[in-house]
């Protein structure tokens, strides 16, 4: 299949040291790509640094947003701006250097093969992290487990941002009503993907934990997630069984058609 206009997503905060040599990288790896820097006002200069590298070269954009919003928001704004330019494949792509570039090819080149949405994963074989703690490996597959059973989703790494989306895809998603603010914004667009008949692969990917800067996750992005996801799970079974009783209280076809 064509790929068409490649756009790759960058979400920042407070991330002036990483950003310039992860857009080098990019450039390097997907010359033909353009990138987007979504910048929640970043107070370190993460703006300036990419305005800078911007003016020298044409494919790197940057949109400036005027609070810090969460991940969710910013990735919306992203493909929102993507959308009215006319791109045709999205990437997503965290800003502190834990999803290689060098990674991308294998991502676009499973896109080419016929799906729609590309997860690059830590958990199928193959995947793997690097330098994190083992208390947050276990956070980490405990949460995407009980994300995959209670939601019913096929995908083993549900939380992970690495990922590459059609157009079409990202077109059905309905980003208009995804409420998701932070990292939970992964889980809710893999879910309803899935629920709009996408076809969606993982491949496997290596996860590097950030050598500059402080991670973004924390308890209150955790507490989101973990809520949001039981609430899925459970609207989701509650359709389904008033469905199961609706079907249950219909009489049956052959005896409403002998009372006429």
């Amino acid at each position: 299949m064509t790929r068409g206009r490649v756009l790759v997503l960058v979400p920042t905060y407070q991330e002036c040291d990483t950003i310039g040599p992860l857009l080098a990288r990019v450039r390097t790896v997907v010359p033909d790509a353009d990138v987007l820097v979504v910048d929640d006002a970043s107070p370190d200069g993460t703006g300036a640094v990419v305005d800078v590298l911007a003016a020298s070269d044409p494919r790197v954009h940057l949109l400036r947003r005027p609070a810090k919003d969460g991940l969710g928001v910013a990735y919306v704004a992203g493909y929102t701006w993507g959308l009215t330019r006319g791109y045709d494949v999205f990437v997503q792509m965290d800003a502190d250097g834990s999803h290689a570039p060098e990674q991308l090819p294998a991502l676009l080149a499973a896109l080419d093969a016929g799906v729609d949405l590309v997860v690059g994963s830590r958990w199928v074989p193959g995947g793997s992290v690097a330098n994190w703690p083992r208390r947050r490996e276990m956070l980490s597959r405990a949460g995407n487990a009980y994300t995959r059973l209670w939601l019913r989703v096929p995908v083993r790494d549900a939380t992970g941002g690495y990922r590459v989306l059609r157009r079409g895809t990202v077109e059905r998603l309905d980003l208009g009503q995804v409420a998701s603010a932070g990292y939970c914004f992964q889980v809710d667009t893999v879910r309803r993907a899935l629920k709009a008949g996408c076809r969606v692969v993982e491949v496997p990917i290596r996860f590097v934990e950030r050598e500059h800067g402080e991670s973004k996750m924390s308890r209150d992005v955790v507490r989101e997630a973990a809520w949001r996801v039981t609430v899925w799970g459970a609207a989701a079974r509650l359709a389904t069984a008033r469905d199961v009783l609706s079907k249950a209280a219909r009489p049956p076809r052959d005896a409403a058609q002998r009372q006429e």
